[in-house]
């Protein structure tokens, strides 16, 4: 078979082509330190590597979002605690108003203490974040949340938490609503108070409950909760009480003694009442709810001790009231700082979870597109061999033609 000069330069050209190609691909795997530069290099390994990046970004913003409630919920916790801090100083001036020896004018010295510690709450509840925001902004305030209206104050933020966009769900803010105004009232289930108009030296505890099944708060949806009331009688010496369910007579005539509990009959709730009833005097449970504000209970106590010529009983039932509503939203801050340490102790766990899924997606795009230095160099060698014998070839074939051969 004869063979045309044309055909041998057109072979040995495209040989050298190829040879040159994959030179070249090697040397650019060997510069980049990859085994896949372009989808086309090898697609499927290329888009295991596309699906690993992707989930390293992912776990990326995840990291950020994370670093940011981190931040927010270590500050949010100390703020918490500075929070506790005053209202427990707030209760020890509170405990020292109930002796029965301080006169009007070291009550009323007491009260301006607890109104420093209040400007101060309040001062703590509209703490800047650092970064224009507010710890217990909510889902975002640009402004303090809190303002001090004629009425009290009042909660302007945005209730709830705000969330970072990580899957995680991590909370940004704490929710200064619920933290600082949303405290149970009474004792959690149901609240005690005696009436204004009371003469005698007589004040009610905070309650306790004795047989839960019974107890009928909270009330089901829609319906209205009971009121119970417990009136006192005082007649020839001896004093006795009647209680009544919305006006409805449960127990009558049941006589009285300071040292025992009064029961609301097949209630479940046990109260005290201390001190010496007068005729007329009542006292009213009702439904606790969810409208505690810690503000509004210092404002109420503070306007008490401030209120002169006071007996005994109506000083006591201040003091053992405003107690109870401090334990209430001390309570209320505890939770909420506890769970400001839950939510970091979470995100240590989130940390690690994220980290070994980052880790474990470059281990999948490395597998996927890294190249072996010590194979790579080899065949790198090999086809630099390869691509120095087709020039040689290629050389060879150049000076092949008839002229030269019949001149040879």
């Amino acid at each position: 078979m004869r063979i045309s000069t044309a055909y041998s330069f057109d072979s040995a050209i495209s040989n050298l082509q190829k040879r040159q190609t994959d030179l070249t691909e090697s040397q650019m795997q060997l510069t980049t330190g990859k085994r896949v530069n372009n989808a086309s290099d090898d697609p499927v390994a290329a888009a295991r590597a596309e699906r690993a990046l992707a989930t390293m970004s992912r776990s990326d913003a995840n990291q950020r979002g994370l670093e940011a409630s981190r931040n927010a919920m270590t500050l949010g916790a100390g703020v918490l605690r500075d929070s506790v801090e005053l209202l427990q100083q707030a209760r020890e001036s509170l405990v020292a108003a109930g002796n029965g020896s301080y006169s009007d004018a070291e009550r009323q010295s007491l009260a301006v203490r607890l109104k420093e510690i209040r400007n101060q709450l309040l001062s703590v509840a509209n703490r800047s974040d650092g970064s224009g925001g507010f710890v217990f902004g909510g889902q975002g305030s640009s402004s303090p949340p809190f303002i001090d209206a004629p009425g009290g104050v009042q909660f302007v933020g945005q209730g709830g938490q705000a969330q970072g966009s990580s899957s995680e769900n991590v909370n940004l803010t704490v929710d200064g609503d619920l933290v600082w105004l949303k405290a149970k009232t009474g004792n959690g289930v149901f609240t005690t108070s005696a009436a204004t108009t009371n003469t005698g030296s007589s004040w009610i505890s905070p309650g306790t409950v004795s047989t839960p099944s019974q107890v009928p708060y909270p009330a089901a949806a829609g319906v209205t909760p009971p009121t119970y009331t417990i009136q006192f009688d005082v007649t020839g010496g001896v004093t006795t009480y009647s209680v009544l369910e919305d006006g409805n007579a449960l127990s009558s005539g049941v006589p009285f003694s300071s040292t025992s509990g009064i029961v609301i009959p097949g209630r479940g709730m046990t109260v005290n009442v201390s001190g010496t009833p007068a005729t007329g005097d009542t006292f009213t449970i009702g439904q606790s709810s969810n409208s505690l504000s810690v503000f509004d209970t210092l404002d109420k106590v503070i306007a008490e001790l401030n209120t002169t010529s006071l007996n005994n009983g109506q000083i006591q039932q201040s003091v053992n009231g405003g107690l109870s509503n401090l334990d209430s939203v001390l309570g209320n801050m505890m939770s909420a700082e506890s769970a400001a340490g839950e939510t970091l102790n979470r995100l240590d766990g989130i940390e690690g979870r994220i980290a070994t899924l980052k880790q474990t997606a470059q281990s999948d795009r490395s597998s996927a597109e890294d190249l072996d230095m010590v194979e790579a160099i080899s065949a790198f060698q090999s086809k630099q061999t390869g691509y120095d014998a087709a020039l040689k070839s290629y050389s060879m074939v150049q000076k092949l033609s008839l002229f030269q051969y019949v001149n040879g």
